[in-house]
């Protein structure tokens, strides 16, 4: 399996990023080794300073596929949850300065923490889905998806236009604003439609 994320998709956490709106989905990539799985710790990394959240909306995908038309996206993912990109913040910057990839700042072990996942039903709405992130008890993310600049299947059709989608397949759909630091002992917690999904301790 294979995560893909999707970056700068929502206008006001590229501007806190003082990044440039793009006109096609910014892609990059974990490797499976970044998953951690519901209830597990992350232990904050020794290579960095400044590790941030950033929660999403994650969609699995339930068949395989490419070159994907737009119209039909929705049947090729059947459950969804939330998920936190980690991301070394401070290495990030530093390889964006010097024009390098930045691999090392996102796709590092345990940087892809995921949810329970939920089953899709024909009453969920992915284009219109609040979701919250608490950083010991207090909401520090607020979104929801109908804010996002690509929707759900445009993404999905977007990348398959380039990578094969395999059954189990993550992709992470990009976080709103409010991104910030995490410290060792903080517990965040993710909630999509009101719903518990996400537990993370900081260790």
């Amino acid at each position: 399996m294979k995560i893909i994320c999707v970056g700068r998709n929502y206008a006001d956490h590229a501007k806190e990023l003082k990044n440039d709106l793009t006109t096609e989905p910014v892609l990059f990539m974990k490797p499976k080794t970044a998953i951690l799985l519901p209830h597990k710790p992350l232990y904050y990394p020794e290579f960095t300073d400044d590790l941030h959240y950033e929660c999403e909306l994650v969609v699995k995908i339930s068949s395989n596929g490419k070159y994907i038309q737009e119209k039909f996206a929705h049947k090729y993912y059947d459950a969804i949850s939330l998920g936190i990109d980690f991301t070394a913040r401070d290495l990030q910057r530093e390889q964006q300065k010097k024009g390098l990839p930045w691999e090392i700042a996102k796709a590092f072990d345990g940087s892809a923490a995921v949810g329970t996942f939920v089953p899709l039903t024909e009453d969920i709405d992915v284009d219109n889905l609040s979701f919250r992130l608490d950083k010991n008890g207090e909401a520090v993310q607020n979104g929801n998806t109908s804010d996002m600049i690509f929707k759900v299947n445009n993404i999905i059709a977007y990348c398959s236009k380039f990578f094969t989608l395999n059954i189990g397949d993550l992709i992470f759909t990009g976080t709103p604003a409010g991104v910030g630091p995490v410290a060792v002992d903080d517990k965040l917690e993710g909630y999509l439609s009101g719903e518990k999904v996400l537990s993370v301790a900081v260790k």
